[in-house]
């Protein structure tokens, strides 16, 4: 691989997104074209709760390798973002809200005990990404975070239209999203384009955003097979 320019590595970066993002995933169209029924929406909401759950965690192991304030300040924001500043606050809890609007009872949601088995070991994948690579690749892996807003927006506007089982209320996790996200890929990118610098570099970052890419199409791949193709593994959530 031949060193880019930041602009061509951010061409290629984007170019990832728009071949692998998963709002190409067929079960995705599903959920936003109005083809699945609840105990099928209620299934995606509860495995995407651990993905959110594990976001913090997440972004506390890097947190904790950043090497200036500066950084550290920026990322803790992050995690406050999901976690919340108090009880009842940030994104993790709205998302409760989500799957107590879909009828899920929390305490099962909380438990994991329902958990597709494919959903636990790739959001552990991606924890574990963070927490044993470099700073630059953990970074580069939210870059997913660029292509979200589309993905919002066409998820909340799908889902209000074909489901009568939805409001805005239980979607309202959706909404800060709109923004929050943009903010921390803004930041991400400009920290891609400045500190990969060298080819290996930057084949690392390419490389994380797939990985990252992989991650959630992985998670789309397991609930179609399960709760679509009929094939729901021992010990996981049975409508």
């Amino acid at each position: 691989m031949t060193l880019l320019t930041p602009d061509q590595l951010e061409e290629r970066l984007r170019q990832i997104g728009a071949e692998r993002y998963h709002n190409r995933h067929p079960f995705h169209r599903k959920l936003h074209d109005g083809k699945l029924n609840r105990a099928q929406v209620q299934a995606w909401a509860l495995n995407r709760y651990y993905y959110q759950a594990r976001i913090p965690a997440k972004d506390a192991t890097l947190l904790a390798r950043l090497p200036t304030a500066e950084l550290r300040r920026e990322w803790r924001r992050r995690i406050e973002d999901h976690d919340g500043t108090e009880p009842g606050t940030g994104g993790v809890a709205r998302w409760l809200m989500l799957t107590d609007g879909l009828g899920l009872d929390r305490d099962y949601v909380e438990s994991l005990d329902g958990l597709l088995p494919a959903t636990r070991f790739s959001v552990d994948a991606y924890v574990n990404f963070v927490r044993d690579r470099s700073i630059l690749a953990a970074i580069a892996s939210s870059l997913t975070e660029l292509f979200s807003p589309t993905i919002i927006s066409e998820r909340v506007s799908g889902m209000l239209r074909h489901y009568d089982f939805v409001s805005e209320k239980t979607l309202a996790y959706f909404t800060p999203r709109l923004t929050q996200a943009p903010r921390d890929s803004d930041f991400a990118l400009a920290y891609v384009r400045e500190n990969a610098r060298t080819p290996e570099q930057q084949k690392e970052v390419l490389e994380a955003l797939e990985f990252k890419c992989s991650v959630l199409w992985t998670m789309l791949d397991a609930l179609d097979y399960a709760y679509v193709d009929g094939h729901i593994p021992p010990g996981a959530f049975v409508p």
